[in-house]
C-alpha cells in the first residue's frame, strides 16, 4: 500500500494546512522538529494532504523525486526516534 512522504519545502517552514484535512490524522510532529512528518503505519493514500499544500512538499511514496528519496526514509526514522510522538497526539476522528 502507498503512503505519503513530506519533503524538503516543509523544513523550517510547518505551514500546517495539510493537519486540517487529514481524515486519519497521522501528521506528526514535536516543537523541535523541523518540519512534519506522516506516519506511514497510519497513512490510508487519500492524497488530502498533498492537494493543500502551498509548497507542494507531500508526494506520494512512489512519486517522490530523486533528490528527495531520503525523506521517505527520515519521515519512517522519525516514528522510531520519536514514540513518545504518539503520546500526547489527539485524533480528531476519535
Amino acid at each position: 500500500m502507498s503512503f505519503y512522504v513530506i519533503t524538503s519545502a516543509c523544513v523550517d517552514l510547518k505551514d500546517a494546512a495539510c493537519l486540517s484535512v487529514c481524515p486519519v490524522d497521522c501528521i506528526y510532529t514535536l516543537p523541535e522538529a523541523p518540519q512534519y512528518y506522516i506516519n506511514p503505519d497510519e497513512c490510508i493514500d487519500c492524497g488530502s494532504c498533498e492537494m493543500v499544500c502551498p509548497v507542494k512538499a507531500i508526494y506520494q511514496d512512489e512519486e517522490v523525486p530523486a533528490a528527495e528519496q531520503e525523506y521517505i526514509a527520515r519521515n519512517a526514522d522519525f516514528f522510531k526516534q520519536h514514540p513518545e510522538v504518539f503520546d500526547n497526539h489527539s485524533r480528531s476522528w476519535t
